[in-house]
Formats: structure tokens, C-alpha cells, sequence
């Protein structure tokens, strides 16, 4: 287990879990913070990405807490996503558990630079498909697929997911932006709870880091929930960006 209790490490990691959970509920990708925070006080990737996963909980509670008028009326909408969502990650959890650790050191420098492109991309991806219009039909036959293999990616990684998520709701739901934001928000919170039930039984979680990242998380995504039209989401989107390639580059090198 590593040693986090030093105070250059304690104040490191509070700091990177509050930050994460403001920028998860503006603009996605909060994760992308807190993994190279774990990595830089010598946590290795899966250690490192199981114990993110589990701290991202509470973050994602206060973006719901702080995002319930968005959540009004939209009840049949997320019972169709939160049921894909619960099987899309149960799946991703069972992959990372099953498959060698080895699988997964190979691949997440790639999943990292993914999130990182696609955080990038993700307005340009809006405005060339185009997006419903705010009270037009949902386009079901595009949402529940691509929440469920978005909740796949969640389950087995998580980094960025709610860039990822954001991206499919925006192109898929007929809804205002804000309350977009806000399922995205409710589904990242139903994916990590499938992640915190099976990586606390059968995954190396640091509960040590989770109890100094999760009160900072919250306090950071209730914050951020109440915030979001006022920060400057494209620069909390690039430099999230920069710092995921950053990351990225790192892993492949290592």
C-alpha cells in the first residue's frame, strides 16, 4: 500500500479531488486529474485506477445533489439510460478484474489519449453531426447503444467519462444543454456505484486515498454543479486536454 499520510501527498491529493469534482461538473473529465494526482504519489495504473474510480463516487452525488431542477421530467429518460448504464459497466468492472494486468498496462495509455481526443473533439463532434433540437424526440436507437458501450468504457476505466457521456446525451437527447449535463451527471453517479460494489470486493482500492479524495469530490461536484454557467468551460476543457495527452505520453513511455 502506498504512503499518502505525508503532508506534501495529503495536501496533493485534496486538492487534485476537489478540482476534479468542479471541472466533472462543468465540463467533464475530472478523472483525468485525479489518476496522474495517484500516479505521481507512486501508485501503479491499476492501483491507481481502481482507487479513481471509487473516489469519483461522492463527486458524482453532489453533481446530482446540486443538479436536481435540471433532473425534473425526465424520469422515462433515465430509466432507459441508468438500465443500460448498470450493464454496461457490471461488464466493464468484470473485464478489468478478469483480464491480466498486463492488458490493462497496455492499454490505458490509449484509452487516456482517447479521452484526451475526444474531450478535444467534442464541440467540433456536436456541430458537424448536429444536435436535436431542445424538445424533439430522443434518438433511442443511437442513446441506449452508445450509453452502453460508454458505460463499458466506465466500468473498465473511467477516465474522462463523463466527456464521453456529455458527447452521446448532447447528440442523442432532445433537451436543453444544462439538462444534459445534469443526466450526464446522474449516469456517471449509476456507473460508479456498479464500480465502488465490485472494486471493493475484488479490486486493489487504497481506502486511505479514497477517504482523503471522496469529501473533496463531493464538495468539488456540488460546487461545480452550482457554477457551471459561470466558469470558463473551454478552458477547464483544454486544459484537462493537455493534461490527459500529458499523462498519456508518460504511460507510453514507462
Amino acid at each position: 500500500m502506498i504512503d499518502v499520510s505525508s503532508p506534501g501527498a495529503l495536501v496533493f491529493l485534496l486538492v487534485a479531488g476537489l478540482l476534479a469534482g468542479g471541472v466533472n461538473a462543468v465540463a467533464g473529465g475530472g478523472s483525468l486529474l485525479v489518476f496522474p494526482a495517484l500516479l505521481a504519489v507512486g501508485f501503479p495504473p491499476l492501483a491507481a485506477n481502481v482507487t479513481n474510480s471509487v473516489a469519483q463516487w461522492p463527486g458524482y452525488l453532489g453533481i446530482v445533489a446540486g443538479a436536481r431542477r435540471e433532473l425534473r421530467g425526465q424520469g422515462r429518460r433515465i430509466l432507459l439510460t441508468s438500465g443500460v448504464a448498470v450493464v454496461g459497466a457490471a461488464i466493464g468492472c468484470a473485464l478489468l478484474l478478469v483480464l491480466p494486468g498486463e492488458v490493462f498496462d497496455t492499454v490505458v495509455p490509449v484509452l487516456v489519449l482517447l479521452a484526451s481526443v475526444v474531450m478535444a473533439l467534442g464541440p467540433w463532434i456536436k456541430k458537424r453531426i448536429g444536435t436535436p433540437d431542445a424538445g424533439a424526440p430522443d434518438r433511442n436507437a443511437g442513446l441506449l447503444p452508445s450509453v452502453f458501450f460508454a458505460s463499458i468504457y466506465g466500468g473498465y476505466f473511467g477516465g474522462a467519462l463523463g466527456v464521453i457521456l456529455v458527447a452521446t446525451l448532447s447528440l442523442c437527447v432532445g433537451d436543453e444543454l444544462r439538462r444534459v449535463n445534469a443526466l450526464k451527471g446522474l449516469l456517471s453517479l449509476v456507473i460508479a456505484t456498479v464500480t465502488v460494489a465490485v472494486f471493493a470486493f475484488g479490486a486493489p482500492v487504497d481506502w486511505l486515498a479514497v477517504a482523503l479524495l471522496a469529501p473533496t469530490t463531493l464538495i468539488g461536484g456540488f460546487l461545480g454543479a452550482k457554477l457551471a454557467r459561470r466558469l470558463p468551460e473551454s478552458v477547464l476543457r483544454w486544459a484537462v486536454v493537455v493534461l490527459g495527452v500529458g499523462v498519456a505520453i508518460y504511460l507510453f513511455l514507462t
